[in-house]
C-alpha cells in the first residue's frame, strides 16, 4: 500500500488591507475652472478668518467658522492657532448641544493715536456732544477733508 502524496488544498489570497482599499478609491477629478477662480480670489484665509470674527461682537463658533470659510477643520485649526498665539482673538470653551466647540471673539486693540488726527487736528468726534448721523456731521466731514489734504501733500 503506498501513499499517494495528497495535495494541499489552496485557499484564495486574500489582498492586503492597503490593495483593497486603494482599489475601491476613486479617481479624483481636477478642480472646475470656477472652483480654480474662486479659490484664487480669495485672500489670505488667516486674514478672512479674522475679519469675520471681528466683524460679529458676540463670536464665532470655531465649528463654524471653518464652513463660512470654505476650508477643513484642521485647517481652520490651524488658522485659530495662529491668530491665537498673535493676541488678536480669544478662544473660548463652549459646549453646543453637548459638543465641544469654541467660541472665538476679537480681542479689542488700542487704536493708534496717529488715526486721530489730520494733520494736528484730532478728529472731532472725540467729547463730541452731538447727536448726529454720520454721513451728515460738518464738523466730521471737515476733519475727513482736511485728512485727505494731508495725506495727499504728503505724497
Amino acid at each position: 500500500m503506498s501513499k499517494t502524496p495528497t495535495k494541499k488544498k489552496e485557499l484564495p489570497k486574500k489582498e492586503s488591507p492597503k490593495k483593497e482599499s486603494l482599489k475601491k478609491e476613486p479617481k479624483k477629478e481636477a478642480p472646475r475652472e470656477e472652483e480654480v477662480r474662486e479659490n484664487d480670489s480669495r485672500g489670505d484665509p488667516i486674514e478672512e478668518g479674522l475679519k469675520l470674527i471681528q466683524s460679529r461682537p458676540e463670536g464665532v463658533l470655531q465649528s463654524e467658522l471653518w464652513k463660512e470659510l470654505g476650508v477643513d477643520s484642521r485647517k481652520c485649526s490651524r488658522i485659530v492657532k495662529k491668530l491665537e498665539e498673535s493676541g488678536l482673538i480669544e478662544r473660548i470653551e463652549f459646549k453646543k448641544e453637548g459638543l465641544k466647540t469654541y467660541l472665538l471673539k476679537a480681542k479689542q486693540m488700542p487704536v493708534n493715536p496717529l488715526h486721530l488726527l489730520a494733520g494736528d487736528e484730532l478728529i472731532p468726534c472725540i467729547g463730541c456732544d452731538l447727536e448726529c448721523v454720520v454721513e451728515e456731521c460738518h464738523p466730521l466731514m471737515d476733519w475727513m477733508y482736511q485728512l485727505a489734504i494731508v495725506s495727499h501733500s504728503e505724497d
